[in-house]
């Protein structure tokens, strides 16, 4: 046998392995129900609270009344917001930011849609199934806190890649991708044990139920899954970055004007206010409290995390990063 076969079936049974949907973790099925019920509803409660101890604290927690248990029997899910973008590119901020709002019912990257999106990615699920089993979960998730009356909002970045899915199961659906310097992005990414080489072998697992470490995720190009598994950790964390902008700037190009809103991180830790009244009327947010507070709290954000990479990457790191996503940065102005 060559060595070039050999080479390719070892991509193949690397492309193989990451394409079965249970090799890492728990399936979703109806026998397992409440195992993921369980799982997502007490991971939930507690970014709930660790959102609140950052003094993320919501203006007006709903007050228990007939309505609002009424409106917990059947959550509303019309024109749902999603806050979409590559994983440490401001998403959880601005997810916090929206959580004082209490006009929302605000969920931190639940647990079950976000096992799920590996099964929508590859087609797994048919459109039917998929949208019950969302909806369901968004539902469920609303129920908990009896926010059935809220607009339910929820950030995750693995919706880059489950855009027009999302549009389709909700037509009313508003989205905003905020944006980061994906030099930046990739070096705070190293930093933590998801894509690390260093968490190989440790067990360790994400909320969702998959391992940390390098091992291909489902959004890797299948011919370059064994490149993805041995490459540095910068190489992985700066095409994470590459491939989730890209996705969400492909699929948001389908929606409508008035669903899309896009936002870059630099500006909104640089100009807080501007660009907290810009989201504000996007959101159609009237109610001059709610504008107060969430103006208040954009202006949490911290300017010194910008541009770090200039100081922390090495020039063999700048290299590798402008290879995999140069024309990317570019085209979006990062020089």
């Amino acid at each position: 046998m060559s060595i070039l076969n050999t080479a390719s079936e070892r991509k193949l049974e690397t492309a193989n392995h990451f394409y079965d949907l249970t090799a890492d973790a728990t399936p979703i099925a109806l026998r397992n129900f409440l195992y993921w019920a369980k799982r997502t509803a007490g991971a939930d409660l507690f970014m709930r609270q660790e959102s609140a101890e950052k003094g993320f604290q919501k203006l007006s927690e709903s007050s228990l009344s007939i309505r609002t248990v009424l409106s917990s029997i059947s959550p509303n899910l019309k024109a749902p917001l999603f806050v979409v973008g590559a994983p440490r590119s401001g998403t959880t901020f601005l997810g916090d930011c929206i959580n004082v709002l209490p006009e929302y019912s605000y969920h931190f990257e639940p647990v079950a849609t976000v096992a799920a999106s590996r099964y929508l990615y590859h087609n797994k699920w048919s459109f039917q199934h998929a949208c019950f089993f969302y909806r369901l979960v968004y539902k469920w998730l609303m129920r908990i806190h009896l926010e059935g009356n809220l607009r339910f909002t929820e950030k995750s970045p693995d919706n880059c890649f489950l855009i027009p899915f999302l549009h389709q199961c909700f037509p009313d659906a508003k989205f905003i991708h905020i944006i980061r310097d994906g030099r930046d992005s990739a070096l705070s990414n190293t930093k933590k044990p998801w894509l690390s080489s260093f968490s190989n072998g440790s067990g360790l697992r994400e909320p969702s139920g998959y391992l940390f470490g390098s091992r291909p995720r489902y959004w890797v190009e299948p011919d370059r899954a064994l490149e993805f598994q041995n490459t540095s950790d910068i190489h992985r964390c700066i095409w994470c970055w590459r491939r989730h902008v890209e996705a969400a700037l492909n699929h948001s190009s389908f929606l409508p004007s008035n669903q899309f809103f896009e936002v870059r991180y630099e500006s909104l830790v640089t100009y807080p206010e501007l660009n907290a009244d810009e989201i504000l009327d996007f959101l159609e947010i009237d109610e001059p409290k709610s504008k107060a507070i969430f103006r208040s709290i954009a202006s949490k954000a911290n300017i010194n995390s910008i541009g770090t990479w200039k100081r922390e990457l090495s020039s063999q790191q700048k290299k590798i990063v402008e290879q995999e996503a140069g024309a990317l940065l570019e085209s979006l102005g990062y020089q």
